[in-house]
């Protein structure tokens, strides 16, 4: 699930990159226009991969010696 919802994310962020650098969307280019139900779907899908992505950041920051205390 990570892995794809990584690569999801990418898709977005080069989407975005797109979007910014040359004013082309490609996800409406593949869909039909922005306002389709098909791209409205991979929209929501690559946020929802987004937000998960904010999960896998959570896990790499927490320590995973968290409980552990040693002696100073």
């Amino acid at each position: 699930m990570d892995k794809t919802a990584l690569v999801l994310a990418i898709i977005g962020g080069i989407n975005w990159g797109l979007v910014g650098l040359f004013r082309f969307d490609l996800v409406a280019w593949l869909c039909g226009g922005a306002g389709t139900w098909f791209a409205r779907i991979i929209y929501i899908i690559i946020g929802l991969a987004a937000l998960w992505c904010i999960s896998i950041l959570a896990k790499r920051i927490v320590p995973k010696d968290e409980g552990i205390h040693s002696a100073v």
